[in-house]
């Protein structure tokens, strides 16, 4: 290690031979340049503190601090005076950090950033490795884009391919969307616009109509896709569980498309559970059912192959109206069901009424049939291609009532409240008390962290 500057003062402290170099200083070594105002150069152990000014270069590698210390047998950089690191193409900084010439590493920590084009990354502590373009961060971990912002405990990331892998306590968080996801691990690739969430994946959803009402979605599942190509859309799979004002559902496979208006549900040839849905009081199930909304409601349900619906009558009674076909669209206003149509093999039973007294039961088949809704309950019947009809009436149908069903009758269990999916995650709770009262108007915070 040479050192050269405008003065230097020789002196020995504790029998150690110290250089006080002053004015203009220059310390070199192989590729290694250093300046400063000042440095105190410790003969014997080859190593120097650097006061005022201080400049460290290695090829691109430029590293400013006010004072720091320089090792020449390690060729080891140091400064807990706040250090500044750039390699041109990012920029590196943090309370106390280490930078070691010959393994080209940064070893930062306290207050840690490194931003560059693309992201902002923020963490406790963090190595960066030059050569593999790598960062592994930890505590408090904090890393975002133009779209979205990822917490996590700790995450390594690759500049070149943004591509990033987050574990425990993983928030994915975007706030143009009003979405966020809560997972234990994240797999992001970055380029390619595919991320990979698993370690009990719940996404959250808060949207707000034009007339200010605050709505929820909640999706849990295994697993959980996204997909940020030009039809952004996340894949939820198994054992998946959703929760909305207006219905509820449980199924193998659901496909949220994130500009809020669609969401589809898939029975795969190997899955033994048929998808369910239940809106209000009424009961669908089918190998698909699509999910469209409009104003953050449902507008049209679309039920296809092994379609059917039951709604409670009376329950205790066990009086169900049913209805199955091989494509059934449900139609919703702003109270709610409007219009039921079934398409292929229709076959309905419904329960009859005189002024509000039970009056027995209609069976009917036929090629299509609409049925009309008045305050959610039926106002209208209308078949088509070859109707068949059946009166049962009320002394023969008391008690008998579950003689009365569909082929395809079953009532299922499991469905989704909101207690049960977050009786156990505190942290999302926590996360929509501070959302609601956001969107309700409550907090003028522009910024929130999940």
């Amino acid at each position: 290690m040479q050192v050269k500057g405008d003065k230097g003062i020789g002196k020995t402290v504790n029998g150690e031979t110290i250089r006080d170099v002053i004015g203009h200083v220059v310390i070199t070594q192989e590729s290694v340049r250093i300046t400063c105002d000042e440095a105190m150069q410790y003969i014997a152990r080859n190593d120097a503190e650097l006061i005022g000014n201080v400049v460290v270069t290695q090829d691109s590698v430029v590293i400013k601090t006010p004072r720091g210390f320089y090792y020449g047998n390690t060729k080891e950089a140091y400064s807990s005076s706040g250090i500044w690191l750039t390699d041109g193409h990012f920029i590196l900084t943090s309370r106390n950090g280490h930078y070691y010439f010959d393994e080209k590493r940064s070893y930062f920590y306290n207050n840690v950033e490194m931003k560059d084009s693309v992201s902002d990354l923020k963490s406790d502590r963090l190595n960066y490795w030059e050569d593999e373009n790598k960062a592994v961060a930890v505590g408090n971990v904090c890393i975002s884009d133009t779209g979205s912002t990822v917490f996590a405990d700790s995450l390594i990331h690759f500049r070149n391919s943004q591509s990033s892998y987050a574990f425990n306590h993983v928030r994915i968080y975007n706030p143009a969307d009003k979405l966020a996801i809560f997972c234990s691990k994240l797999e992001d690739t970055g380029k390619r616009k595919y991320s990979r969430i698993t370690g009990d994946p719940f996404l959250v959803k808060i949207d707000t109509s034009s007339a200010g009402k605050i709505d929820t979605l909640l999706i849990s599942s295994i697993i959980m896709e996204a997909y940020n190509d030009s039809v952004r859309r996340l894949i939820a799979t198994d054992s998946v569980k959703i929760l909305r004002d207006g219905f509820s559902s449980i199924n193998q496979q659901a496909v949220y498309f994130e500009k809020g208006d669609k969401i589809q549900i898939y029975r795969h040839d190997a899955d033994q559970m048929m998808p369910v849905l239940w809106s209000d009081s009424t009961q669908l199930a089918g190998d698909s059912i699509n999910i469209f909304l409009k104003e953050n409601r449902p507008d049209i349900m679309k039920v296809r192959s092994n379609a059917s619906i039951i709604s409670i009558d009376r329950e205790s009674l066990f009086r169900y109206n049913q209805m199955s076909g091989k494509m059934i669209t449900l139609f919703f206003g702003k109270d709610g069901l409007e219009r039921t149509e079934v398409e292929g093999n229709a076959l309905s039973i419904y329960y009859v009424y005189d002024n509000g007294e039970p009056n027995g039961l209609l069976k009917s088949s036929s090629e299509k049939a609409k049925i009309y809704f008045d305050k959610k309950e039926v106002a209208d019947v209308h078949l088509y291609g070859k109707p068949l009809s059946e009166f049962h009436p009320e002394n023969l149908l008391k008690g008998k009532e579950k003689d009365f069903t569909i082929p395809t009758f079953k009532l299922y269990k499991g469905k989704p409240t909101r207690k049960g999916l977050l009786q156990t995650r505190s942290e999302i709770l926590s996360y929509l008390k501070k959302e609601k009262k956001y969107y309700a108007g409550k907090s003028n915070t522009p910024k929130r962290k999940p």
